[in-house]
């Protein structure tokens, strides 16, 4: 039987989403308390994989339970105590990963592949702040928004993002389908970048949010930063930006 589990994190102890040879991720300390729970070794498939350090307001993930428990035990498997486990799923893992939900759904329901559009934000602050330093990016020089939101209203007019993909990705495909991408002020001097697609590719918000900011700072025209979308080379795009500041917000189905 397969089950979704809705949660968040603070990505930034972790080597990202996806289990590492070498660090800590999420996906690891979920499998490790699933299993310990539910008494069977289990793998979980997530929406996404978001990098070392980005978080996760909405990460959503599946796994399948096989067999279940006895009748000694008093369950079956498809009289799994949803809420109890998510109680217990809180009590055991680290204090940055939260559990929501936990849901039986049809066992043709993907994690990843019946995702059908998935949000982040990027936050930027202009002015110096203590309780911002963790989760935005602090930036001193001037930004022209009106030009970066009409630069970046220029990305749901392409569908290929080479450009913005990081170097020697193992990805089949460049394309995706962004319907949404602006920034708005959300408070005096703090900035958000949201943008929605049906897919992304590894560091691709990162690499649009530095281009976007060449455009807010007059080093990239509009007819550079189309040049740099057209050229699907990642060389002509901006920097990487920190990942501290880059959030997983939605996912919808």
């Amino acid at each position: 039987m397969r089950y979704f589990v809705t949660l968040s994190y603070d990505g930034t102890r972790y080597h990202g989403w996806q289990v590492q040879p070498n660090g800590i991720s999420v996906q690891e300390e979920l499998q490790r308390a699933l299993s310990l729970l539910l008494r069977q070794d289990i793998q979980v498939t997530g929406a996404g994989r978001t990098d070392a350090g980005v978080h996760a307001r909405m990460m959503v993930a599946h796994f399948d339970l096989e067999g279940g428990r006895s009748k000694e035990e008093g369950e079956s498997r498809e009289e799994i105590d949803c809420k109890q486990l998510v109680y217990k799923l809180n009590k055991l893992l680290p204090q940055d990963i939260a559990v929501q939900k936990v849901e039986p759904v049809a066992d043709d329901k993907h994690a990843r592949f019946s995702a059908l559009a998935r949000t982040y934000y990027y936050y930027l602050h202009t002015v110096k702040s203590p309780f911002l330093r963790h989760y935005s990016c602090e930036l001193h020089y001037p930004l022209d928004f009106d030009r970066m939101n009409e630069a970046a209203r220029m990305l749901l007019d392409y569908e290929d993002f080479g450009a913005f993909c990081k170097s020697h990705a193992d990805v089949k495909t460049t394309l995706c389908q962004v319907t949404k991408a602006e920034w708005r002020s959300v408070g005096e001097g703090q900035w958000l970048f949201e943008i929605t697609a049906n897919r992304f590719l590894r560091n691709m918000v990162r690499a649009v949010v530095g281009t976007l900011i060449e455009v807010g700072r007059g080093r990239l025209s509009m007819d550079d930063f189309r040049r740099v979308i057209e050229g699907k080379r990642r060389t002509e795009a901006g920097e990487s930006m920190p990942a501290h500041a880059l959030f997983l917000v939605k996912i919808e189905y």
